[in-house]
């Protein structure tokens, strides 16, 4: 039989078509053509708050100019306020049917209500809807955080009507000295030559509307001022008239010095990845050299946060410091590019970071130069350039620097990082955003270090850093325990099932792939800590790894000494290896050697401050080391962070609470355990241990301990002795005379009403639950003769 449905060629096979698969019963839906198709609910205009109602609003996000189109901004992408989610239409099915694949239970049977093309009419030429923008993932925030997009830029509304450059702003680019300043009634010149060292200078644009430079480039106009004179916007006339900038390279008479210059930079051509705007050309005009360049439409961070404080009524606004770190974090690949390349960027700032919608981009590649270029002129900006560059030249260390010092200037009010902290940082006890993240604190000293060789030795070190202080930011946001987890590259994870740790419990080191030794050490294996250390007398070479695993296997084994001499040795090979630092606290927590255990975890939390493992160490030395207020911050921190280490930061901040007094605060932090951590059922005991040291006769605090432990897995043993001493309690507290107000309702613990005689019932019958697990005979006896000292008087 021939399948009816229009168009299609196929023949009818056991009741359904064996081409379109559509079903053969007479009576069938035949798929409506689109000018018959009712509209799906969830896309019908007028309905309150659905999307078409808020279509041609201006868009809610700040700063930005478009316009909601189909729910979403057709600029930046956001979704409409209030805009409700289109409601997708499902249909349930037999599971059972789906074992096997056949023409019957292939999901392209079902009729599809019109979308696309088939909805707007074969007519259709373009898209008009921008959904496909809610499948994008916005790049910047690592997924952990939200950054406003940011507006693309028309390109002719950049450039400047009448450029000039202000009086205040000009100073000499040879000796900083100012120049082309009034005197009097007399106006500054904007040409002329410096008194102070005879450096000639020009603040007059050299290039107008209309002029062609290099035969190909046909300027617009000056988009701003820099270090280098004017920058230019251009149209591309042999490449789709595409925009370009192009940007002063040297204002020299010297034809000679100026192809030297330009031969010079010729590497910035190379340079080829999305995060850096691109070199297209080197040209020259009337004696001059030009780097041609990207046109990148957004806006720098500069600018971002002018527009902040012009928002804010002329007061600094900083950005939020989870954004701040977003935007360094997005960056610093480029950064890694450039290194990995034997270059380094000289000149980071806010004004060389664009963003355009949720993406960034380095611009400025004038100050870039060869880590190896001993000759050439650094460009650098006072309050950002590291201190030893004047001395030693630029390096991966001095780019860092730079990186942490626009760091400070995207999260707070900078005052005086041009003078007063012209090298250093303001102290955390004056300033209340490093009283607020020690970590980033921490982060940002390690960059800013004075000596370069503390600083991080890479992008990617610094990167991995910054994204566990983001996730620490971020989390110190919200309220409760992490959902999540992420694997860290240089710790394991700690244990989740102890309530107290001890030092073998803490997160172990992972080990370094790029050991000279780690393919010898993975033969070795985990041997006992006595085969272990005989066994590394054998290695081939004592490196890091070696004396480390020697280290941790002399801890197990009680000798601490031992552990402490191959750390020494490794600090030796290597002074900035924090891995002996933290074998050297686990050392002293083994000996409870709290004040050493303190000052090591110390100083590997700030020597990688994105690091959860050192938090909680020092947590627990500081718990122990007289330090309670620190500790509870720290736990809270790692519970607040990671959920890997919920558990064990939850039990510690219990603990701290606990010794305080603080019973109420002691639950609270022992319901951070997410219920599929596996220290949930210890976290259910430690509570109803906690709510009955400090129940105070109070029997609605007793029922709380034994509601803690009936909603998990234990041993029938360990319950009933729970129940036991629960019960105990508040028999004792009835019988002294706990009585129940007036007119109120009498309580329960447990489901067993708060009289004596009920009490005593329940009690009676949880010590012969506990005797019937008994191991011995004597311990049943004892079991038994309590439940007949407890049990209720009868006149049998």
């Amino acid at each position: 039989m021939k399948c009816q449905q229009p168009g299609c060629t196929g023949s009818v096979q056991d009741g359904y078509c064996d081409v379109c698969g559509m079903s053969a019963t007479p009576g069938a839906s035949v798929s409506p053509s689109p000018s018959s198709s009712p509209a799906p609910p969830s896309t019908t205009a007028g309905g309150p708050g659905s999307a078409a109602t808020l279509d041609g609003q201006p868009c809610g996000q700040a700063g930005c100019t478009g316009t909601i189109d189909d729910g979403y901004c057709d600029v930046c992408g956001s979704p409409a306020t209030g805009a409700s989610a289109a409601v997708a239409a499902s249909s349930q099915s037999d599971p059972m049917s789906t074992r096997t694949g056949s023409a019957r239970t292939s999901a392209s049977r079902i009729q599809s209500a019109a979308v696309g093309s088939t909805r707007a009419g074969t007519s259709a030429t373009r898209r008009s809807g921008s959904a496909s923008r809610r499948m994008r993932a916005a790049r910047l925030g690592a997924g952990l955080t939200v950054v406003p997009a940011a507006p693309a830029v028309d390109a002719l509304k950049a450039v400047i009507p009448n450029p000039s450059v202000p009086e205040d702003k000009r100073t000499c680019s040879k000796c900083d000295s100012p120049i082309g300043r009034s005197k009097g009634d007399q106006p500054g010149r904007s040409e002329g030559f410096c008194p102070k060292c005879g450096q000639e200078f020009s603040f007059t644009p050299k290039l107008g509307a209309g002029d062609l430079v290099g035969g190909q480039y046909e300027v617009a106009g000056a988009l701003a001022h820099g270090g280098l004179g004017w920058i230019y916007l251009a149209r591309d006339r042999n490449v789709s008239n595409r925009w370009v900038v192009l940007k002063g390279l040297l204002n020299s008479g010297d034809p000679d010095a100026l192809a030297a210059a330009i031969a010079e930079q010729q590497f910035l051509a190379q340079v080829e990845h999305p995060l850096i705007v691109e070199i297209y050309n080197f040209v020259t005009h009337e004696g001059a050299g030009y780097i041609v360049m990207e046109w990148v439409g957004g806006r720098s961070l500069k600018q971002i946060l002018k527009r902040r404080m012009k928002d804010n009524n002329g007061v600094y606004d900083p950005l939020p410091v989870d954004q701040a770190l977003a935007y360094i974090l997005e960056v610093l690949p480029a950064f890694g590019y450039l290194h990995d390349l034997g270059l380094v960027y000289c000149d980071f700032k806010p004004d060389n970071l664009i963003q355009v919608g949720d993406a960034v981009k380095l611009i400025d590649l004038g100050g870039v130069r060869r880590i190896t270029d001993e000759d050439s002129a650094i460009f650098g900006t006072v309050g950002y350039q590291a201190p030893e560059v004047p001395v030693v030249g630029t390096s991966i260390a001095s780019d860092i620097y730079t990186i942490g010092r626009t760091l400070v200037v995207l999260c707070m009010e900078f005052r005086g990082y041009q003078g007063t902290y012209l090298h250093t940082l303001p102290p955390p006890e004056s300033t209340p955003l490093f009283q607020m993240h020690d970590s980033l604190y921490w982060l940002i000293a390690k960059c800013c270090a004075p000596d370069p060789a503390d600083r991080f030795g890479s992008a990617e070190e610094l990167r991995t850093q910054l994204l566990g202080v983001l996730r620490e930011v971020v989390a110190a946001k919200t309220s409760g325990t992490a959902l999540t987890s992420a694997a860290s590259p240089v710790f394991e994870a700690p244990a989740t099932s102890a309530s107290a740790l001890d030092w073998s419990q803490l997160p172990d080191l992972r080990p370094d792939p790029s050991d000279p030794q780690y393919s010898w050490l993975t033969s070795v294996g985990d041997a006992e800590p006595a085969e272990l250390i005989k066994a590394l007398e054998q290695a081939p070479e004592e490196s890091a790894e070696v004396l480390l695993r020697r280290a941790r296997a002399a801890i197990a084994l009680g000798d601490t000494a031992a552990a402490t001499a191959s750390t020494a040795q490794l600090l030796t090979q290597d002074p900035w290896d924090w891995r002996a630092l933290w074998l050297d606290g686990l050392a002293a927590m083994k000996e409870e050697d709290w004040e050493a255990a303190k000052a090591a975890f110390s100083a590997v939390h700030r020597q990688v401050p994105g690091e959860l493992g050192p938090k909680l160490a020092l947590a627990i030395a500081c718990e122990n080391g007289g330090l309670p207020e620190i500790a509870e911050g720290l736990y809270a921190t790692c519970a607040a962070t990671d959920a890997a280490y919920a558990a064990p930061a939850a039990f510690g901040m219990a603990r701290v609470r606990a010794a305080a007094g603080d019973t109420a605060g002691a639950v609270r932090a022992l319901d951070l355990v997410p219920t599929t951590s596996r220290g949930y059922p210890e976290s259910r005991q430690l509570r109803a241990d906690v709510l009955l040291a400090g129940s105070q006769d109070d029997l609605a605090v007793l029922d709380q301990a034994l509601t803690s432990i009936a909603s998990v897995r234990m041993d029938p043993g360990e319950r009933q002795r729970y129940t036991v001493r629960i019960l105990r309690h508040a028999l004792d507290s009835v019988t002294k005379g706990a009585g129940v107000p007036a007119g109120t309702a009498r309580p329960t613990v447990g489901g067993v009403e708060a009289r004596e005689d009920a009490l005593r019932d329940a009690l009676e019958n949880a010590y012969r639950a506990l005797a019937r697990e008994a191991d011995n005979l004597g311990d049943r006896v004892l079991l038994v003769n309590e439940a007949n000292a407890v049990r209720n008087r009868t006149l049998v």
